[in-house]
């Protein structure tokens, strides 16, 4: 029997299948890419009784291959926080999938683990921008500030990371970034040891002052739209950037746009902070997806500009309910 392990090349992603491995190591071929590959179970190269194992890529973005798989004796567990659309109903099929605006997947597998590698969800729900999960699930471990400051930057940068219109857009392929982390049940062991981590910070330091170094393109009341270049720096750093000002601004949704060789527009969205709902019906409109706080659009055709920007300031009204407990 062969295994597989496909996942998201970005903090939760890679923290989730790092917390399953710890506790039940198997050899198995790991796929994954840059965040916006999303269909990454097309990849999965199974053969009847093989086992496939997915984390934090959305079931609604790769229905057909999963039921490929599942009808051709593959058995499959699934564990995501992002839209599902319906769930297949199959034997073979076992599911942990968690939609709420505050979890990510790390913390769905810390559930399914009863927390025996919490640390490494609280790296992940920092590098999804869920801080107030971060800092419950750290302040269960009992864990010093200056450590969960640690932990923070960690999750950060293994997120910034993730991002570009393909792995050659990365800093480190999330292959190799995962094989670092393999070693080590604790990440404050690898953040003392770790040779990539340093250039990683460094890297998306130079590329957030780029960004914040560029006027926004147009605010509204209830959100904020950006758009970066054509550069690889800005790919890199298009999420990272969409979170620090969803930090920065809370109440507010923000859009931020990298421009693509071919004249379309890759987009990340954010909800706003105070009222984390939404960001995922806006971008499946322009097909995308993601999750409710947190979504993207891989191709945005610039004739549909200003339908977007119309639908965005629509989609995110300012007399929107207050904070959802994030």
């Amino acid at each position: 029997m062969n295994r597989f392990d496909v996942f998201n090349g970005d903090a939760d992603g890679i923290c989730a299948l790092h917390q399953l491995r710890l506790a039940e190591p198997v050899d198995a071929i790991p796929i994954t890419g840059a965040k916006r590959d999303v269909t990454l179970l097309l990849r999965a190269t199974a053969q009847p009784g093989d086992r496939v194992t997915v984390l934090d890529i959305s079931l609604d973005a790769n229905r057909d291959a999963l039921v490929a798989l599942l009808d051709c004796g593959v058995k499959v567990d699934y564990f995501d926080h992002h839209f599902p659309g319906p769930v297949p109903d199959h034997a073979l099929l076992t599911t942990h999938i968690d939609t709420s605006p505050d979890t990510c997947t790390a913390l769905i597998v810390d559930r399914h683990l009863q927390g025996r590698y919490r640390r490494w969800a609280v790296v992940a729900a920092y590098g999804d921008n869920l801080h107030r999960a971060a800092h419950r699930a750290a302040t269960s471990c009992a864990m010093d500030p200056s450590d969960e400051q640690k932990l923070r930057e960690l999750g950060e940068a293994t997120n910034y990371n993730a991002y570009g219109d393909s792995v050659a857009d990365l800093a480190v392929d999330p292959v190799e970034m995962y094989r670092a982390i393999q070693p080590f049940p604790n990440p404050l062991e690898f953040i003392a040891s770790s040779s990539v981590l340093p250039g990683l910070q460094a890297r998306r330091t130079e590329d957030l002052e780029l960004a914040l170094g560029l006027s926004t393109t147009r605010r509204f009341a209830n959100g904020t739209v950006h758009i970066l270049p054509d550069a690889a720096w800005a790919r890199r750093v298009r999420g990272e950037f969409a979170n620090l000002v969803a930090r920065r601004d809370p109440a507010r949704a923000h859009a931020v746009l990298t421009g693509r060789a071919d004249g379309r527009y890759v987009a990340s969205v954010r909800a706003p902070l105070e009222c984390p709902r939404g960001a995922d019906v806006l971008c499946r409109k322009f097909g995308g997806s993601g999750r409710v706080a947190a979504a993207g659009i891989g191709e945005l055709d610039p004739a549909r500009f200003d339908e977007f920007v119309a639908a965005f300031s629509a989609a995110f009204p300012p007399e929107a309910p207050g904070s959802a407990g994030r």
